[in-house]
């Protein structure tokens, strides 16, 4: 009877002493700034998860609503004077451009809009803004990649430091009883699984966010090539009937 309440108790102990209160509260200063520090890591990994995911299907909600308006056939010119010219979104952004330089082009008097150098500068302006918006799609998504490789090293220090502390421990007390050694190890080993935790979720989004963003540069790109196309035949077809 009395060895099962001692087990019993044991038990109890054991699962208190792992909870994560109490491996934080009980661990040395620099493990516990480690884990802090990590923590804080973690937070802002997935507030730019967060950021990233309803941002990412903002704007393609956004491009596919564009280009249905774009394909209705209206006017151009009274799109342009809706979304192109204040864009709100990327797609609409380089959209804005090259309509944009294709009209300040066509203004000019004397100009020969297919053998004066107009392509050139709306696909230039074209690239230029998709670099620009996939820049700022991307924004932050650095840190995912930063973290993501760092984040279990700095744990693994704190590993390190917190058993470096356990043996100190055990050395001043001159006793190697596992029950001695167990909570200090315990404590450091907790440093290193926030690391994981903390990168695991990092690496992953970071993967796929890149992906997407990449995916959405690539549809900004093809919406861009066919609208320049588009353009050229404007071109051609004002050329030729003002010849």
């Amino acid at each position: 009877m009395d060895q099962a309440v001692n087990s019993s108790a044991l038990g109890a102990a054991g699962a208190a002493g792992l909870s994560p209160l109490h491996l934080f509260l009980n661990a040395s200063l620099v493990v516990q700034l480690v884990m802090i520090g990590l923590v804080l890591c973690s937070i802002f990994v997935w507030a730019i998860i967060l950021e990233k995911v309803l941002l990412l299907r903002r704007v393609n909600r956004e491009a596919t609503a564009f280009e249905d308006r774009f394909w209705s056939g209206g006017s151009l010119d009274d799109l342009y004077d809706s979304e192109g010219a204040r864009p709100v979104h990327p797609m609409a952004a380089v959209f804005g451009a090259a309509m944009g330089e294709w009209r300040r082009s066509s203004r000019i008097a004397g100009i020969d809009v297919i053998h004066g150098g107009t392509s050139e500068r709306i696909d230039r302006a074209i690239g230029i803004t998709v670099a620009r918006e996939t820049d700022r799609l991307s924004r932050y998504i650095v840190l995912l990649a930063t973290i993501g490789p760092v984040a279990p090293f700095v744990g693994l220090f704190g590993t390190v430091w917190g058993i470096m502390h356990a043996f100190s421990s055990i050395a001043t007390m001159h006793n190697t009883n596992l029950s001695v050694v167990a909570p200090g190890i315990s404590e450091a080993l907790f440093a290193t699984a926030i690391g994981l935790v903390t990168a695991i979720p990092a690496y992953v989004a970071y993967n796929l966010i890149s992906r997407s963003v990449d995916h959405f540069a690539e549809r900004m790109e093809g919406f861009g090539t066919e609208f320049a196309a588009i353009l050229s035949r404007q071109s051609e077809e004002r050329g030729s009937g003002r010849g």
